[in-house]
């Protein structure tokens, strides 16, 4: 994995760009607008690939820190070579064992990733565990829209002819074969908002982008509660 990502990480932002018409940057903002900071808070980017949304994190936060880890390193070298806010430092890293200590951030996301982790609840763990309690973590990532004719029309995309655009732009036929192939066995939106809850996270809720081919997940670290048994509602924002 490591090194389909090192491969394509020289044209991945303009692959991007072509294979989601330029939306991924709104979609970028849009996660970036749920987290509730103060100016100088201390933040998380996890697989930051090239830097796009750290760049955006960074100014969410103008007097604050950016932390951003990525495993491939040339994803980072790409990442780097922007023209990058003083608050950022990127860190090559693996996001199932996070090289922070327990509770310093006020605040992570990640986008388009998730699916590509091999142990999703061990992630959310860990994206739980360097969190400050009541802290939020925004997962920005390609979902499975629930109407069953817009599903079928967006597998149509994205499972024919996304490849075919990720080949022309992204200059690795065997990558842009792969990448979509990653939801396959991702979990729906209700499914990953059920293992944000069963991860550390309180108050999750989700935000359902294009008819639900994008999804915004976003949980609270749970604060600790004087009855540790009680319930935990899980509630879902949609958007059509």
């Amino acid at each position: 994995m490591r090194e389909l990502f090192d491969r394509i990480a020289a044209r991945y932002d303009r692959a991007n760009t072509a294979m989601t018409g330029g939306l991924d940057e709104l979609w970028r903002m849009l996660a970036v607008n749920q987290l509730h900071v103060a100016d100088d808070g201390h933040l998380l980017d996890l697989c930051c690939g090239t830097g796009a949304l750290a760049r955006m994190i960074a100014r969410r936060v103008p007097e604050g820190l950016v932390d951003a880890i990525d495993f491939s390193p040339r994803m980072l070298d790409v990442a780097r070579a922007h023209a990058t806010p003083a608050n950022i430092t990127y860190h090559e890293g693996d996001v199932l064992a996070l090289p922070f200590d327990t509770g310093v951030f006020d605040g992570a996301a990640m986008g388009y990733s998730m699916r590509n982790i091999v142990d999703i609840g061990a992630c959310l763990r860990e994206v739980a565990r360097v969190l400050k309690p009541g802290a939020s973590f925004v997962n920005l990532e390609i979902s499975k829209p629930p109407n069953p004719l817009w599903r079928r029309l967006f597998y149509l995309y994205f499972y024919n002819m996304l490849p075919v655009i990720g080949r022309v732009a992204g200059g690795d036929a065997a990558a842009y074969r792969y990448l979509p192939q990653s939801l396959v066995n991702f979990p729906d939106a209700d499914g990953l908002a059920a293992l944000f809850q069963g991860s550390g996270f309180a108050h999750v809720r989700y935000i359902r982008l294009m008819g639900g081919a994008v999804a915004l997940h976003i949980g609270t670290k749970e604060r600790v509660r004087a009855n540790a048994s009680a319930e935990v509602p899980l509630t879902a924002d949609l958007l059509a």
